[in-house]
Order: C-alpha cells, then sequence, then structure tokens
C-alpha cells in the first residue's frame, strides 16, 4: 500500500475540487428538478423527455472534448507549454464543426417529435423547452473544451468555480421564471429552459477570458494565437476524441432509449423515471469526479513514460471510486424517500420511484468500476477499443435487455431499470481487461 500513498494524495489533490464542483452540481440539479417537479407532473414528465433525449448529445459534445484531457496532459508532463496553446487552437476548431453537426441533428429531431411515442398533452410542454435547450448545446461544448484543458494543467479547480457560479444563477433565474415571483412571468418549465440558457452562456464568457486575459495563461494563450490549422495535431485529436464521444453516447443513449420506453408506458412512469435517474446522478457525478483526475494523472505518466505509475494511478482512482460507491448506496438505503421526496408529491409518481431503489443499488458497483477504468482507459489516449466496448454493450446488449426486462417480460418500468445492471457490468469488465493489457506493453506512449 505503500507505493499508492503518493498517488492517493494527488487524486486528493486533483479530485476533491471536482468532487466539490460536482456536489454543487447535484445540488443545483436536484433544485432544478425540484422546482420543476413541484410545479406540476406534466412538466416534469416533458422535462425528463427532453433532458433525456438532450443527454445523448450533449454527452457526444462533452465527450468529444474528453480526447484534449490526455495530449495536454501529456504534453504538460513534459513542459511544452507553447504547444498546448498550438494544439487548444486546433483542438476548439475541430469541437466546433463537431457541435454545429450535433445541433443539426437535434433540430432535425425537434420536427419528428409527434412520432416519438409521447403522451400528446405532453408536446406543447416539450416543444418550447426543446428548442432553448437546443440553444445551449453549443456553449456547453465549447466551455468543455476549455476545461478539458484546465484539467490537462492540473488546474482542476477553476472549471469547477465557473460552473458552480453559473448555476447558483441558475437557481435565481428557476425562482422567478417558473412561479413567476417578483413581477416575472410564470413560464413554468419554459423559464427554467431559459434560465438554463442564460447560465451555460455565461460559463463560456467567464472561462475564456480566463484563457486569454489571466498573466499566467500567457504562454498558452501565445500558442493558441500563432497556431494554424495543422491537419497532424487535427487528425490526432480526432482519433481520440471520436471514440470517446461514441462511448458516452452509446451508454447515454441506451438510457435516453430507456427514457422514451418509460414514456411508453406512461406520464407516471416517465416521471419516475426522471427522478430516478437524477437521484442515481448523485453516485454517477461522485465516480465521474474520481475518475477525471485518475485521468490527468495517467495521461502525465503517459507523457513520462511511466508505466506503472499509470497502472498504479488507475487502481489508486478505483480505490477512491469503490469509496464513493459505498457512500452512495448508502445514501439510497437510508435516505432513498427523502431524496425522492424532494422533487415530487404526487404519491403515484412516489411510489413508483420506491419500486427501483432496489434496481438502483444493484447497478452502482459496475457504474462506478466502469466510469473508473474508462477514464483510465482514456488517459492512456488508446482509446480505440471504447468504441466497440460501448457499442457492444449498450446498444447490442443493453437496449435489447431493455425491452426485454421492461415489456416481454412484462417487469415494466421495474424491468427497464433492472436491464441497466447487465450493460453497465458488461462494460465495466470490458474498459478494465484493456486498461489491464494496455498497461502491460510500452506501446501505449501518447508521444509515439
Amino acid at each position: 500500500m505503500k507505493s499508492y500513498i503518493e498517488s492517493y494524495k494527488e487524486l486528493a489533490r486533483l479530485g476533491l475540487p471536482i468532487v466539490a464542483g460536482q456536489a454543487g452540481i447535484i445540488f443545483v440539479g436536484f433544485a432544478d428538478n425540484m422546482m420543476v417537479g413541484h410545479y406540476s407532473t406534466d412538466a416534469l414528465a416533458s422535462a425528463s423527455f427532453v433532458n433525456n433525449l438532450f443527454n445523448i448529445a450533449i454527452l457526444a459534445c462533452i465527450g468529444f472534448t474528453y480526447g484534449i484531457t490526455p495530449l495536454v496532459g501529456a504534453l504538460f508532463g513534459r513542459g511544452e507549454t507553447e504547444a498546448i496553446g498550438r494544439l487548444m487552437r486546433n483542438a476548439l476548431l475541430l469541437n466546433l464543426v463537431f457541435v454545429i453537426m450535433i445541433t443539426g441533428v437535434m433540430g432535425y429531431i425537434y420536427t419528428v417529435l409527434p412520432h416519438l411515442g409521447q403522451p400528446e398533452h405532453l408536446l406543447p410542454v416539450i416543444r418550447p423547452y426543446y428548442l432553448l435547450y437546443l440553444a445551449g448545446v453549443v456553449p456547453i461544448a465549447l466551455f468543455n473544451v476549455f476545461a478539458q484543458w484546465s484539467y490537462g494543467i492540473r488546474r482542476t479547480a477553476m472549471p469547477v468555480c465557473i460552473v458552480l457560479s453559473t448555476n447558483v444563477l441558475n437557481v435565481i433565474g428557476n425562482y422567478f421564471l417558473i412561479y413567476g415571483h417578483f413581477g416575472a412571468p410564470e413560464l413554468g418549465l419554459t423559464g427554467a429552459g431559459i434560465s438554463t440558457l442564460v447560465a451555460r452562456w455565461l460559463g463560456l464568457v467567464i472561462i475564456m477570458l480566463i484563457f486569454f486575459r489571466a498573466r499566467a495563461n500567457r504562454e498558452y494563450k501565445t500558442g493558441f494565437i500563432h497556431a494554424g490549422a495543422d491537419g497532424q495535431t487535427l487528425r490526432r485529436v480526432f482519433m481520440i476524441s471520436l471514440p470517446i464521444a461514441l462511448q458516452l453516447s452509446f451508454e447515454c443513449g441506451s438510457f435516453s432509449i430507456a427514457a422514451v420506453m418509460a414514456g411508453w408506458i406512461g406520464a407516471i412512469e416517465l416521471a419516475a423515471f426522471q427522478v430516478m435517474v437524477v437521484v442515481g446522478q448523485l453516485g454517477f457525478c461522485f465516480y465521474y469526479s474520481v475518475g477525471t483526475a485518475t485521468s490527468v494523472m495517467v495521461a502525465n505518466d503517459a507523457g513520462r513514460g511511466d508505466i506503472r505509475a499509470m497502472r498504479r494511478d488507475g487502481f489508486a482512482g478505483y480505490h477512491f471510486t469503490l469509496v464513493m460507491c459505498v457512500l452512495a448506496c448508502l445514501s439510497f438505503c437510508f435516505f432513498g424517500h427523502r431524496l425522492i421526496g424532494l422533487f415530487t408529491s404526487d404519491p403515484s409518481v412516489m411510489a413508483t420511484c420506491m419500486s427501483l431503489i432496489v434496481p438502483l443499488l444493484l447497478y452502482q458497483l459496475s457504474d462506478a468500476t466502469q466510469t473508473n477504468f474508462a477514464n483510465s482507459l482514456r488517459g492512456t489516449s488508446k482509446v480505440m477499443p471504447m468504441l466497440w466496448i460501448s457499442f457492444f454493450s449498450y446498444v447490442v446488449v443493453g437496449v435489447p435487455a431493455t425491452y426485454l426486462m421492461g415489456f416481454t417480460f412484462g417487469m415494466g418500468i421495474y424491468g427497464i431499470f433492472l436491464s441497466f445492471s447487465v450493460s453497465l457490468f458488461l462494460a465495466a469488465v470490458l474498459f478494465l481487461f484493456f486498461f489491464l493489457r494496455n498497461t502491460r506493453t510500452s506501446s501505449i506512449l501518447i508521444n509515439e
């Protein structure tokens, strides 16, 4: 265990600011859904549908930025600061093209909303919220380009502070615009969409000002300004970013398809699905926080060519993640009813949510494991296996399992939630296998 002590210390230094930020994000997410849920069950069900549908697009865009982290981390490990700036110029261009394409796809989906099998009376609530969410995809993607740069150079607190600050403003805006307090118009779910959109654009403006105006970032800025479009760099970023984006898209897509299936059952089940997904984020966001720090450390080790440290740091992150998993499960066991009560007072929705506590607990370990080793594998930059692992686990196996357990076996919303354990466990085993395989060979070096 002595060999892990330094890794634990570094994980705590890098990861705890992200954990604190994720805790704040969870609080804001809880507050957001609480306000919508207590406004009306229809608003909560509509938010569930739109949020889960957009989660695919949002995570695809965020995942596409994740390819920046191992490259920046490797350059930072070698002290090449201006090269980081040049990389950022090309990464920003590539991500801008990608997010515009994703926005176009989601714009097309808006035109076919009536054909997705949702309760017809929800469509007037869904449509304006969908358009507001659509307008916020670009700032989310570009913000995360700069956030991954900050993580890669080990400044994990800065993006977190920005997100927390803008999310606080988001909650305040929700209070005014959902319910119409202090003379503001009562807009319900549309008000929540407006508040979220403003917060997302504000966060992008702030992080760009820090990158270009802060004195500590002068060398990064110089490299960025003097860089041109470089085909080799663009290809390098693309080849790492695309598999990660697709991995997250497939994973999130399976959840979003599950949300659509929940809507086939009814509005109560759809609202309950949204509540339990938000409650489940209590665990995932903490696993993600430690996973991000682990990815940065593995990338720094790879930049130095230290393969033994890569494996040690990957497992040190897993130790941290397992602790988070235990704490999350204890929270769901002892405070599940209270957590659910924060989002809805509808007795039918609450009863349905309580029936989903057991399947929620069952998939926590596999979710924690797949999150940690997916991020560890990302840090190695050898990410192509992530593409087929996620496709096989979440699409080929996960989606049919959801339909079979939910409808063919007649288990309804319980079966839909229970099916998540199948795909997450399969992905966890495969990500672990490839991380172990990659850290047994010197071919892992990023700069080869």
